[in-house]
């Protein structure tokens, strides 16, 4: 395999031939570009070669179930995809169309260890990329990445005998067999549906009807132009729509799923929009009652209620905040044999005997249907406003160039647990301690606290804080974290602030 080239450009004649990656798409626990822009159709051909040649140097059997979303262009790329692992030696089972979830049940479903999900998950069109893994339920981390990127940009790729295709129908009913079995609820109950016209299209309305849940059609047509938003529930053009179907249609709830399904997004019935670490608290109240004594991981973007509320205590919950990302979250739910991880950006790990432990935006939708049909004297607005209150900022993300912002971060760190070391306060309260697993997530003797980390995708920080007391308190926490961020000279401006 030759070394793929950045410097191709479209509509040449070596874009038809050469491989050609930039290589800022190989991100932390998934792979994405701009197509074609970023990444040609040989350039994912030689992705192909790479990751079936990793899984070769890992010692994986050769067996690998492939799948794409529901966007134009998303089948030439995986059928370049599979052209590679093919000229690696791999066995490929093609799922055809499918939501990420559905593709990480197919490893289950078909006993193979490994999984690539061509999609470009929540990213407008344009984009494209690849979820992939080898240990069920995980998907690659930073390790795994960093190896794949170095196979592919060194033009390491070793071709092998063996390859095969193979077109496996059926999946997609086995796997919502998996989500719903004989399921059905004993109370009315009335969901808006939202898909923004994206993959999950194809699979909301059929899983709620087969609870006898009453759907309530947002955009459940399947259009990959997306021509009402972009299919993203934590993008507030999709929560205020929910919110719009919500009060027109009197729906209990609305639950909105992203582009390929993974993640999930809840408005109540006066139209409120919970985000999602809150959705977790209080699926983490109702689990506990069933199962006590469970450990509930959270990503440090999260509420601190997951520690503090004194239902979840009463119930003997063990929290354990952990790294952001999807990758890191399911890791560390496995890892600890935690019920259920819960991230802020809508990704939701359910493990055995609740889930299989992968982030599946159509499971959280059962469970929560679950859920009210074991309260159903509760609208869902009661279980939010019998959550603790809290005053918490948006994410918000002052930039911080990709080449400096991990070095920018770690003397952050250091100043935030100095702070910590020589008993200074935090917004005039005492700081308990100093959570470092990513980022600093420095938290007050009332568990109040602020949080900074580097993102994952973009050149920026991640700045966001909470308070338990209230709104003046979580700005003073905010403006004191700030005024050490501004410490570092190649910070910049915030995408937005309170």
């Amino acid at each position: 395999m030759t070394k793929p080239l950045a410097e191709v450009t479209p509509n040449t004649w070596s874009f038809l031939r050469d491989a050609m990656i930039k290589p800022t798409g190989f991100r932390e626990y998934d792979a994405r570009w701009k197509y074609p822009d970023e990444i040609n159709l040989p350039g994912m051909t030689a992705l192909g070669l790479g990751l079936g040649t990793q899984m070769h140097k890992r010692g994986i059997d050769p067996v690998i179930a492939v799948a794409n979303d529901y966007r134009d262009y998303s089948l030439s790329i995986k059928n370049a995809l599979i052209l590679g692992l093919m000229q690696a030696g791999i066995q490929v089972k093609d799922i055809g169309p499918a939501v990420s979830p559905m593709a990480y049940f197919a490893q289950f479903h078909l006993d193979v260890p490994a999984v690539a999900m061509v999609t470009a998950s929540h990213n407008p069109n344009g984009w494209t990329g690849v979820k992939m893994g080898f240990d069920r339920p995980l998907t690659h981390g930073p390790d795994e990445m960093s190896e794949l990127r170095d196979i592919v940009l060194n033009g390491e790729g070793v071709a092998r005998t063996g390859g095969s295709y193979e077109f496996v129908d059926g999946v997609k009913e086995a796997y919502i067999d998996d989500l719903v079995g004989d399921f059905k609820m004993s109370r009315q109950l009335k969901v808006v549906c939202a898909t923004g016209n994206g993959t999950a299209a194809a699979f909301g309305p059929e899983v709620f009807e087969r609870m006898g849940v009453e759907v309530v059609h947002s955009h459940t047509e399947l259009d990959y132009t997306f021509p009402n938003y972009n299919p993203n529930p934590e993008a507030m053009e999709m929560l205020h729509d929910m919110s719009a179907s919500v009060k027109a249609s009197g729906a209990d709830m609305a639950l909105g799923f992203d582009g390929d399904g993974d993640r999930c997004g809840v408005v109540d019935d006066e139209g409120e929009e919970i985000f999602a670490d809150k959705v977790g608290v209080i699926m983490a109240r109702d689990l506990s009652k069933i199962y006590p004594n469970a450990t509930f991981v959270a990503d440090v973007k999260s509420t601190g209620l997951f520690a503090s509320d004194p239902e979840l205590q009463a119930n003997g919950v063990t929290a354990d905040y952990w790294k952001t990302g999807h990758s890191h979250m399911k890791r560390r739910v496995k890892e600890i044999g935690a019920l259920a991880g819960f991230e802020k950006s809508g990704h939701y790990f359910l493990a055995e005997p609740v889930g299989r432990g992968y982030d599946c935006g159509m499971r959280v939708a059962v469970e929560i249907c679950k859920l009210m049909d074991r309260n159903p004297d509760k609208n869902m607005s009661d279980l939010r406003k019998a959550l603790p209150k809290t005053w918490s900022t948006p994410t918000m993300s002052p930039y911080a160039a990709d080449t400096e912002k991990y070095d920018i971060l770690a003397r952050l760190v250091d100043k935030l647990v100095a702070k910590h070391d020589a008993g200074e306060t935090l917004a005039g309260r005492p700081i308990k301690e100093v959570v470092t697993v990513n980022g600093a997530r420095v938290i007050l003797d009332n568990g109040s606290w602020g949080l900074v980390r580097a993102s994952s995708n973009t050149p920026n920080l991640v700045v966001v804080c909470e308070s338990s007391k209230s709104e003046a308190e979580m700005r003073a926490i905010f403006a004191d974290i700030d005024a050490v961020i501004r410490t570092e000279p190649g910070v910049g401006d915030y995408d937005q602030t309170i």
